[in-house]
């Protein structure tokens, strides 16, 4: 069974519209307490945290008899828009999201997504979930943004989309057209990267 590590909507309608089987549980875990001096180095860290916090705090009552004893696999996911080697994370308000647009229109910005999948068993003598193996790698795309006016960067930012995402923007929502394209993994810009995870989970006998 498959435990999603997090909130995030976009990552659950990912992982719905592929068909894989899953749960989600959100990671409390407080993401102000880890420092990372490399940015891609700070989203797989943070993604590690968040699978390991569900994993430590797992209650076994979640699941059906079948499940208490068979093997699970937790995903952990964190997301960072790197702009001119600055990380942005989510604008806290939006003057800061209009700054933000105006420094990236016509330009271009790296989403480095953290993925970490920790395998576990359930060991019956010690009545706890061992890690038996933990798959990482952060996935970076190279997104493109078109040249923008203020009026559009203004209308945007009132939608209040950008407030809730990585680097302002929401691929798959209004901020959708105002992206030129992307090199690299095109799900990876919506939080997790599916070609990633299909691979790691096949790997592991465990998909499809």
């Amino acid at each position: 069974m498959l435990i999603l590590a997090s909130a995030s909507q976009s990552r659950k309608k990912l992982l719905e519209n592929s068909q894989i089987e899953f749960i989600q549980i959100s990671s409390k875990f407080d993401e102000s307490s880890i420092k990372e001096n490399s940015i891609s180095d700070l989203a797989m860290e943070l993604s590690f945290q968040k699978a390991k916090s569900i994993l430590n705090n797992i209650q076994e009552i979640y699941f059906s008899k079948e499940l208490y004893c068979s093997s699970l696999e937790i995903l952990g996911c964190d997301s960072i828009f790197e702009f001119q080697s600055e990380a942005y994370g989510k604008p806290s308000n939006k003057e800061e999201a209009f700054n933000r647009w105006k420094k990236m229109s016509g330009e271009f910005g790296f989403l480095h997504t953290g993925h970490t999948l920790l395998i576990s068993t359930f060991d019956s003598t010690s009545k706890v979930r061992k890690v038996t193996k933990k798959i990482q790698k952060t996935v970076s795309s190279k997104v493109y943004f078109s040249k923008l006016q203020d009026e559009e960067i203004n209308s945007y930012v009132d939608s209040l989309e950008p407030l809730y995402c990585a680097g302002g923007f929401a691929l798959e929502g209004k901020g959708g057209k105002y992206i030129e394209k992307i090199d690299g993994c095109f799900s990876n810009v919506m939080g997790l990267s599916l070609p990633w995870l299909r691979k790691s989970l096949i790997k592991e006998g465990i998909y499809p």
